[in-house]
């Protein structure tokens, strides 16, 4: 991630609300300011907070598709964020994202773990991918996938 890549990773931010914006009675540029503020406070904290974390912009075939954002802590791989543009959502590319992050995390010994919304569809994937509700912490649930588990199915 590079500075330049801020606009790009404000459009990937805002294309996560999209939905839970929709029915919020706010004007375009009222909803782009909300968004653009919200970013702001989320992309500071991750960067405060996490300073140490990987911080990269997801391309497809040279085109910027999403973002990743990995802590390797000593005792766990923490995935921070990942998130895709619409266009590149459910077509395998967050497994593509996610595999290898477990095989170096099986590699280290340490759990993945990553905080998801309760009402994201990619819920199946993780737990798919041998993720298991750890414990609910109200909007999200913080989900861990230990060292050894194996994946229930290759997609």
């Amino acid at each position: 991630m590079r500075d330049e890549d801020r606009p790009f990773l404000e459009r990937v931010y805002a294309s996560t609300r999209e939905e839970e914006l929709a029915p919020v009675p706010w004007s375009a540029e009222q909803k782009a300011a909300f968004l653009c503020q919200q970013f702001a406070a989320q992309h500071a904290h991750y960067t405060t907070h996490d300073a140490d974390a990987s911080f990269d912009v997801v391309t497809v075939d040279g085109e910027p598709a999403g973002r990743l954002y990995v802590d390797r802590r000593p005792d766990e791989l923490r995935v921070i964020d990942i998130a895709l543009l619409p266009a590149f959502r459910g077509a395998g590319l967050g497994t593509r994202l996610l595999r290898p992050l477990l095989d170096e995390a099986a590699s280290r010994g340490v759990p993945v773990t990553i905080h998801v919304e309760h009402s994201n569809r990619a819920m199946g994937l993780y737990r798919r991918l041998g993720f298991e509700p750890v414990r609910d912490e109200g909007v999200y649930v913080l989900m861990r996938r230990a060292p050894a588990a194996q994946p229930n199915a290759a997609s």
